[in-house]
């Protein structure tokens, strides 16, 4: 019986782990409203995310704003750089699908293709953003890269990212019902398990040892992969 009242013990480990989850939701989802703050609440959450996997976070809320603050500039640019690139791409997929000529349907095919790379780079570049120290050039570029690289864990990522979405198109009767969820728990929660997969995908990129919390870095071009290879 003394062992279930100590606050070591899983049960209660378990239980600060979801409180921690729910508070680092509600702040997420309270800087998301200005809309034009997503990008860096979304970096900011996965700062925190990315610690709490690895046993290192404390202070949800004390991290959380850090990397909100130091983060913003460029993660606004980021976000805004897509949220257009998004809008675009949806009038045009808007557009084509009144078109009902065969080159229609290739155009179609081909958006298709753009939206998913779109999708994938999205899913990554904010994760990247809170761990990576780059230019904002080369962090979109990496988190593409790294999204084709890790093919796999990419699309894994992806459903569990656009879950939300999946659930509001396909079942959306079941949308309303865990909507309170969401609001409450369920981008912690998504973040959370997440970030299990981004540690597994970045420490292919983390200098061996490190202590340093950020790390400039790039993805390989295949003819330096061989070249290491080789080596």
């Amino acid at each position: 019986m003394s062992n279930f009242f100590n606050m070591d013990n899983k049960f209660f480990t378990a239980l600060g782990r979801i409180a921690d989850m729910i508070i680092l939701n509600v702040i997420f989802v309270i800087c998301c409203i200005p809309i034009v703050t997503i990008g860096a609440a979304w970096t900011a959450m996965y700062y925190v995310a990315l610690k709490m996997v690895k046993n290192e976070e404390s202070y949800i809320i004390r991290s959380f704003l850090k990397s909100f603050k130091e983060n913003f500039k460029q993660a606004t640019i980021i976000w805004v750089i897509f949220l257009i690139a998004g809008i675009i791409l949806g009038v045009d997929f808007w557009v084509m699908t009144g078109v009902t000529a065969s080159w229609g349907k290739i155009f179609l095919y081909a958006l298709g293709v753009v939206a998913l790379m779109y999708a994938f780079t999205l899913a990554y570049v904010f994760p990247v953003l809170s761990r990576f120290y780059n230019t904002t050039k080369n962090t979109v570029k990496n988190a593409f890269l790294m999204s084709l690289r890790h093919l796999p864990w990419t699309i894994l990522l992806v459903l569990i990212t656009y879950l939300p979405l999946i659930i509001f198109f396909f079942l959306t009767q079941i949308f309303f019902v865990i909507l309170p969820f969401w609001i409450i728990a369920g981008f912690g929660v998504q973040a959370f398990v997440s970030s299990y997969i981004f540690v597994r995908v970045f420490k292919h990129y983390m200098p061996e040892e490190t202590e340093v919390e950020e790390t400039e870095f790039h993805v390989p071009s295949a003819d330096e992969a061989s070249e290491a290879d080789s080596e």
